[in-house]
């Protein structure tokens, strides 16, 4: 007979053997530290708002008569990865929302965008502002402080380079005519607004937020503050004034924060962000920018590899095509909007180490 018949005789000697074997006790009581994480089929999923101390104000059940804020930490398996407002969180634990309460964010769903500076042009690391925003207001100031199109257009860049529509606001028109600042930007998709003291277009703008989750951004001082004070009265973001010495503004905002705008059509996103008075593009694709000017990404189809696009570029379609009269002078703008935001990059590489 084989010794591979014996096999009942075998699972027995093993379960004895292995009831012989001494464990380790655990002087904790606690259960051993698996690999094996629960699926947490229970989580549910929430809006953050902001971040205060490693602790996430989370909205759940968005919408609806069980609508309510709950305070949450992060679960340690994420300590890598950025949370930032906006994101949309998978939440376990206590969802009560009571007093003393907290639940925990065990993962985030994959952002539809994902709005990021640099340090400078130069530094490769990135910091999240903000995520699955569908537009962007730049809030810049006709003076005091006096406007910078170059900031504008970087943030246009990020806006573009994250598929996020950008919208413009000019403040303080009261004391300066914005028409030849705005020149800068002809030819480009982008809606503008005005705005003085005393003719703040808040229904006007509100109108736009409706059914949008949209980030506001702005050099300190610009009066954005002030914008979203005027949109959500229940705010209360602080203000600041402009240094007369410096000409620069007061950071008054020092987070980042989600606020409902609830307007006479409907209600929408405001996530007001912290000023800058820098805002670096070491992280964006130049790729990026060309599909956002649709029209002339299919001509720029017929440019040899490489091409730079800008002005001096050899061979450039899209130069050649403006030279022979193809472009309307609409065309004309839009490709002087690009070249110039490009030109952004061109002088990134240009400071970049090694260069």
């Amino acid at each position: 007979m084989s010794w591979l018949d014996d096999s009942d005789d075998l699972e027995d000697d093993f379960e004895e053997y292995e009831s012989s074997i001494r464990t380790r006790p655990n002087p904790k009581g606690n259960r051993p530290r698996t690999k094996r994480r629960p699926a947490h089929d229970d989580a549910q999923i929430g809006r953050v708002l902001g971040v205060d101390r490693g602790r996430y104000s989370v909205m759940l059940d968005e919408g609806t008569p069980d609508e309510r804020m709950i305070t949450a930490a992060r679960a340690r398996d994420l300590r890598r990865n950025p949370i930032v407002t906006g994101d949309q969180a998978k939440v376990v634990g206590d969802t009560t929302g009571e007093d003393g309460t907290l639940g925990r964010i065990i993962g985030i769903v994959d952002r539809t965008s994902l709005l990021r500076r640099s340090a400078d042009d130069t530094d490769q690391v990135e910091r999240v502002i903000v995520a699955n925003a569908d537009q962007m207001l730049v809030v810049v100031a006709a003076a005091d402080p006096e406007p910078r199109a170059r900031l504008v257009d970087r943030y246009l860049v990020a806006a573009l380079d994250a598929g996020i529509r950008p919208l413009l606001v000019v403040t303080k028109t009261d004391l300066a005519d914005p028409t030849s600042f705005l020149a800068h930007f002809d030819g480009l998709d982008l809606r503008v607004f005005t705005s003085a003291q005393e003719e703040m277009p808040v229904d006007e703008i509100g109108a736009a937020l409706v059914g949008h989750s949209t980030v506001f951004v702005g050099h300190s001082g610009v009066g954005k503050s002030t914008l979203v004070n005027a949109l959500v009265p229940s705010a209360l973001r602080a203000t600041g004034h402009v240094n007369q010495v410096t000409g620069r503004g007061r950071h008054t905002s020092s987070s980042t924060v989600s606020l409902r705008y609830v307007g006479p059509t409907g209600t929408g996103w405001v996530i007001d962000t912290p000023g800058v008075r820098s805002f670096g593009l070491g992280h964006v694709d130049p790729a990026n920018i060309l599909a956002a000017f649709t029209e002339l990404a299919v001509i720029a189809q017929d440019c040899p590899r490489g091409c730079t696009h800008l002005a001096d570029a050899p061979d450039c379609a899209l130069i050649e095509a403006a030279e022979r009269g193809e472009l309307s002078e609409t065309g004309r703008a839009r490709l002087d909007s690009l070249q110039r935001l490009l030109q952004t990059f061109a002088d990134k590489a240009e400071q970049s180490p090694g260069r």
